[in-house]
């Protein structure tokens, strides 16, 4: 009886694999894994993934993602990259500076994408654009010259604005902060440069622009400001301080502005160096693309609430506009 209940088992088991469709069984066998470093944003993983579902990857089907969060604590993405390694994943994605160095430290043969850094080249990742070389590719951002066309859009909107905080992570990229000094230079702004080496500081440093006089804010982007954008729109706010923003997700947090490459775009798009490592190229010969659409958000809300006027031919000029 043992015997024909293992022969009845193993007769089952193979008719249920033949009578599997061709591409179903060809899944099982072809089952992908993608790492996922992430400093905490959820609309990251969203965007990604909607990537990977456009072309044609089911998660539980040909691909499983492995996500790991550093829940907006910077220094958990060393310790999250190197679990990924150990969990052997066929290609890792990145996104932050931060979260690509960590990534970079952890392997130099697993493929890595970025899902969007400042510029990727000062930054040592990549040897160059069109070719990389190494394990890393990707999506990079020439930030310093969005952050010139910033401040220059805060100008637009406050003309009588000649002092401006700056608040920056005391460890961001000093491209963008150089491209922000000259704009200012050029556009005769004096700006009140704050450096944040940790949250707590938050408080203290919306005190400096009290004192100081600010007129508006320029927020430069970093990781750990990324994590607390909501309460830095909060302060903004009850300072009733006009502030620019380097992505729209804090202008939907309650932030008065932002101008920044669309990072749903961006994010997509890593999906699309996933697909082609997978299918067998190599970081080394894929070029790093830039982001080309890059929008302009205002929350007219958030104006109104603090008493702000937004010029009409700016809201015009606008991608979008939260009323």
């Amino acid at each position: 009886m043992k015997l024909i209940s293992a022969g009845l088992t193993v007769a089952l088991t193979l008719g249920m694999l033949t009578s599997l469709p061709a591409a179903d069984t060809q899944q099982l066998g072809s089952m992908r894994r993608v790492g996922v470093l992430s400093p905490s944003a959820d609309f990251f993983l969203n965007a990604f993934r909607q990537g990977l579902r456009e072309l044609n990857y089911v998660e539980g089907r040909n691909i499983s993602l492995e996500y790991r969060s550093a829940e907006g604590r910077a220094n958990r993405l060393f310790d999250l990259a190197a679990e990924l390694v150990r969990l052997k994943v066929d290609v890792m994605v990145a996104i932050t500076s931060l979260g690509v160095r960590a990534a970079k430290q952890a392997t130099s043969t697993i493929p890595i994408v970025m899902g969007g850094v400042d510029d990727a080249v000062e930054q040592g990742f990549v040897a160059s654009l069109a070719r990389p070389g190494g394990n890393i590719t990707g999506i990079s951002t020439l930030n310093p010259g969005l952050s010139g066309k910033r401040l220059d859009l805060l100008k637009e909107a406050f003309p009588k604005v000649f002092r401006v905080a700056v608040l920056r992570e005391a460890v961001g990229g000093a491209s963008s902060l150089r491209a922000t000094i000259e704009a200012a230079r050029v556009l005769g702004v004096h700006l009140q440069i704050l450096e944040l080496r940790d949250p707590n500081e938050l408080d203290s440093a919306f005190a400096a622009m009290t004192r100081e006089r600010a007129g508006a804010l320029d927020v430069l982007p970093g990781l750990m400001i990324t994590g607390y954008m909501r309460q830095i729109a909060d302060l903004a706010g009850k300072a009733r301080l006009p502030v620019i923003f380097p992505d729209g997700h804090f202008v939907e947090s309650g932030g008065l502005m932002s101008y920044g490459p669309s990072l749903s775009e961006m994010y997509r798009l890593a999906a699309t160096y996933v697909d082609k490592i997978l299918k067998g190229a190599k970081p080394a010969d894929l070029p790093v693309e830039q982001p080309t659409k890059f929008e302009l958000i205002i929350n007219l809300k958030t104006a109104k609430q603090i008493g702000l006027t937004i010029p009409s031919n700016l809201l015009a000029r606008a991608d979008k506009v939260i009323k």
